[in-house]
């Protein structure tokens, strides 16, 4: 049934993630009221009534799509942690991030992204990061490519002696230790900066203009849809166990993510202090 969906459905899904932004997002952005923005567990952990309402659009689209899928998204697991484990489970999973970079989207820069994976059994088979204000949708099949706008995507390598460029977890959202283990990446050859929205630095890797990122969270909606737009574009990750970051499991985290197997173990060295 899988193979079947993914043959035939692709571009289903497509016009269901674009459908669910023009209906709930697009006529949202910088016309937030006040009291349409609340604080979650604390006061850079943002949601809009955007968040909700699209995700609850592509809840109902994505499902409906394929009978017998579950989806988890981040509004749901907000609500319910209990959602997650579906994550572990055999039914066909759909993981969303409706709006990635909320505090982006309320702050009127166009700089967000809706998420979208599917998963069986914690393997990531296609994924779909839509941008609709920069007009970018790039999507990914496990053995069959990534995409930007209908062009192939090829991370590449970093420039023989350049300075690593690295996007790391933003400190607004890091624990002090966090921020001790990430800070390992202030050496010479590393220029690291805070991230912004987890899925377009996810697109920058995959297109060669990030050459690493370095996350300390593991929500399989700021992950998913990103790992695997990578790897088909030719990159690599490791946790700092030397393993590959799962949404299905435990991870020992952080995880570093590259365009290339040389810089992912460059950063995870790094991360886990053995360099």
């Amino acid at each position: 049934m899988i193979d079947e969906f993914l043959t035939h459905d692709l571009a289903a899904v497509e016009e269901a993630v674009r459908e669910a932004a023009a209906a709930e997002i697009a006529p949202r952005f910088r016309q937030l009221a006040d009291d349409e923005v609340e604080a979650k567990s604390g006061p850079h952990d943002l949601v809009t009534v955007a968040d909700r309402l699209a995700e609850e659009h592509l809840t109902a689209s994505l499902t409906k799509l394929l009978p017998g899928s579950v989806v988890v998204g981040e509004e749901a697991v907000h609500a319910d942690p209990g959602v997650y484990a579906a994550l572990r489970g055999d039914a066909p999973v759909w993981i969303v991030d409706p709006v990635d970079g909320t505090r982006q989207f309320v702050h009127g820069d166009p700089h967000f992204c809706t998420l979208v994976a599917l998963a069986v059994r914690g393997e990531i088979l296609a994924s779909w990061t839509y941008a609709p204000e920069l007009d970018e949708l790039a999507t990914a099949v496990r053995g069959g490519g990534a995409y930007l706008n209908g062009r192939r995507l090829r991370s590449g390598s970093p420039a023989p002696g350049a300075d690593l460029r690295v996007a790391t977890a933003h400190p607004d959202y890091t624990s002090p230790a966090d921020k001790a283990v990430l800070a390992r990446l202030d050496v010479p050859g590393v220029r690291a900066r805070p991230c912004g929205s987890a899925g377009l630095e996810y697109l920058r890797v995959a297109r060669g203009e990030m050459d690493a990122l370095a996350f300390s969270w593991p929500s399989a909606w700021d992950h998913a849809a990103g790992l695997l737009l990578v790897a088909e574009a030719g990159g690599a990750q490791y946790t700092v166990a030397g393993e590959p970051f799962r949404v299905d499991r435990d991870n020992a985290l952080p995880f570093a993510i590259a365009r290339d197997e040389a810089t992912a173990v460059r950063i995870r060295d790094l991360l886990a202090g053995t360099a």
